[in-house]
């Protein structure tokens, strides 16, 4: 139990993937103006991790390592995660249209969301099982969730903000997201200390 809890908090806190492996900035940076457009979209990308995870996580395993075609991996996670954000994407359409209609173009943006192939990929690399590669896919969404969450407190208050004409736009956004990804820094000690890792 201890190695479960382990994996899903190093993976929301120390190994998140926005914040400390730069993936998935697009949508971190272009759905976080708004706190319900930011949360609607890492519940999305955390839905679309899990059931990324486990549907590629069962191919690598009794397809592509069985019949020696591990060269195929990356490609054949991209068309699995293509189909489940088309999926997710009807079934938001059908039954919470006004989250899909706020979403707009930022929901096929999730097929592209390197993190959510990052997040396959590194469970094969790290040589988890089925069960631990689901902890850590929650883990990543809950970092992508609580990313996009913090960020978007951030940004609400740059609204207000009069920073001086050089930095207003683009580059007040790219710092504040450098200091909310530098408040992560310090976990990377507690779960050290927490978990003996």
């Amino acid at each position: 139990m201890t190695h479960f809890l382990m994996i899903l908090m190093t993976s929301v806190l120390v190994n998140n993937y926005v914040l400390t492996k730069f993936l998935g900035i697009c949508p971190f940076l272009g759905v976080s103006k708004k706190l319900s457009q930011a949360t609607g979209m890492g519940i999305a990308v955390t839905f679309v991790m899990l059931l990324s995870t486990a549907v590629t996580w069962p191919v690598q395993t009794y397809l592509l390592e069985r019949f020696d075609l591990a060269y195929l991996q990356t490609i054949v996670f991209i068309l699995v995660i293509a189909s489940l954000v088309q999926l997710v994407e009807i079934v938001l359409k059908r039954y919470i249209p006004a989250l899909h209609a706020s979403l707009g173009i930022y929901l096929p943006l999730i097929t592209t969301n390197c993190a959510v192939l990052g997040v396959a990929l590194q469970n094969v690399k790290d040589g988890y099982g089925f069960a631990e590669s689901m902890v850590s896919s929650l883990g990543c969404g809950l970092g992508f969730l609580l990313a996009m969450v913090l960020f978007a407190g951030v940004r609400s208050r740059l609204v207000d903000a009069d920073p001086p004409e050089c930095f207003k736009g683009l580059p007040i956004t790219l710092i504040a997201a450098s200091i909310v990804a530098l408040s992560l820094v310090g976990f990377s000690g507690v779960a050290n200390g927490l978990f003996g890792a």
